[in-house]
């Protein structure tokens, strides 16, 4: 297995540059694994795939204003684009602007002042702030949107996702954008359950898989699972209902979960047991993988070479997860954080 095995071409027009209206309008793919069969449906039609008892999992992570402007003492300009908490003073983060060594201090505007502590990868810096940054956060600053994204969102809300709760993305659980709070209300109502994991998106989450052999890439995020969410997992799992993770960042979350459970979580349904756990997980799904808590996705159109195209790769198997993305460029399907979704079952 080769990272240029999860290459493939797009057209710059299928990428989607402003978000669907009403949210829900977008198109939806339904890719059934056992036949390879597929659908072409709306997203709000999604609760048509669902049936009473299945559980829902959606990742309430909100995106954070992460691009910051500071200046030093000199008074030259400084980018800071944060991309991972550290702890309540301490960020990972990218840097634009000259001389930014290791002591350096630079001041925020209308906020405090920070320090560089270590220099990491490239333009990437630790800083450190001389006070917590998040009561500093206003609409003033602006979220970090996807690289490959042009068009300047009017209305920052619509990189949320609207059931957006727990701060500390640098982007958003595109998968989820799809939702309408009338919808969910909707899925609900039909005995579809809907419970909440929190993991964190990085702007790693954008790049390439640079390395040849795409094992030797390292990924992490800091994640969570309630108990609640936990048992709803359990109770789903033993009733016969499917788990189905509304984006990559769910489908990680859970299979850390499966991973880190006790050797319960592997047997029989009517024993299954998922554990809740708050931590740092490493978890890279490559084809191979078995999947121990996912029963169906729903996730969007993925970059060339990304981790997420593997994982969706793992799920569909990496043959037809190729031919599924190459009938929808043809289709006119529109591609990444904008773009249209995916159900693969």
């Amino acid at each position: 297995m080769k990272t240029t095995d999860f290459d493939y071409h797009l057209p710059e027009t299928s990428i989607g540059q402003t978000p669907a209206e009403p949210r829900d309008s977008s198109r939806l793919l339904v890719l059934h694994r056992d036949s390879g069969e597929v659908e072409h449906r709306f997203f709000r039609d999604v609760g048509s795939l669902l049936r009473p008892g299945d559980l829902l999992v959606l990742n309430q992570t909100r995106v954070i204003p992460a691009r910051i402007f500071a200046r030093k003492d000199t008074g030259g300009k400084v980018e800071l684009l944060l991309l991972r908490r550290r702890d309540d003073l301490t960020w990972e983060a990218l840097v634009g602007g000259k001389g930014l060594r290791v002591g350096k201090l630079v001041h925020v505007e209308d906020g405090p002042t920070a320090q560089i502590v270590e220099i990491l990868e490239g333009s990437e810096r630790l800083i450190k702030f001389s006070e917590p940054i998040e009561p500093y956060f206003c609409a003033g600053w602006e979220c970090a949107a996807a690289p490959y994204i042009h068009e300047k969102l009017s209305d920052p809300e619509r990189y949320q996702t609207v059931f957006s709760k727990e701060p500390g993305s640098a982007a958003a659980p595109t998968a989820g954008l799809h939702f309408t709070p009338q919808l969910l209300d909707a899925l609900k109502a039909a005995g579809v359950k809907v419970a909440y994991v929190t993991l964190h998106v990085g702007l790693d989450t954008f790049a390439p898989v640079n390395e040849d052999d795409p094992a030797e890439h390292k990924i992490h995020s800091e994640w969570s699972l309630s108990q609640a969410t936990a048992d709803a997992i359990n109770q789903t799992k033993r009733n016969g209902g499917r788990v189905i993770a509304v984006g990559t960042t769910s489908v990680r979350t859970l299979e850390s979960a499966g991973q880190s459970s006790s050797s319960d979580a592997q047997t029989a349904n009517s024993e299954y047991q998922i554990e809740s756990f708050v931590g740092a997980t490493t978890l890279f799904i490559l084809p191979g993988y078995q999947f121990k808590v996912v029963d169906a996705m729903i996730t969007n159109f993925h970059l060339p070479k990304s981790t997420l195209l593997m994982l969706v790769s793992a799920f569909a198997g990496r043959e037809r997860s190729s031919e599924t993305y190459n009938l929808a460029i043809q289709d006119g399907y529109r591609f990444y954080s904008f773009g249209d979704a995916m159900f693969i079952e």
